[in-house]
């Protein structure tokens, strides 16, 4: 139920304030491991931008991505995609 109404929330302040279509910028942060950055980049298209920085102790990898949505739903959708990755953190 928490689940559904954080994302109704952002459903919400999606449709407020953008129009349709429009670039997305995804933020993450994952454990460094080559697994999961492969599963991260594997959910989004070959026109995606995906930008990675790897911290400064080397545990962690900060991954940008910008790409073309068609609607708040497709970006909720996207998100409950990354749910299935180990230790991803969404923002």
């Amino acid at each position: 139920m928490v689940e559904e109404n954080k994302y109704e929330s952002l459903r919400k302040e999606l449709e407020k304030s953008i129009s349709w279509p429009s670039v997305y910028m995804f933020k993450f942060i994952i454990p460094a491991d080559n697994k999961n950055l492969a599963l991260v980049r594997s959910k989004f298209t070959d026109q995606s931008v995906i930008t990675q920085k790897e911290s400064t102790n080397g545990k962690y990898i900060s991954i940008t991505v910008k790409e073309v949505m068609l609607s708040a739903d497709s970006i909720i959708e996207k998100y409950k995609e990354m749910e299935s990755i180990d230790g991803l953190m969404a923002f």
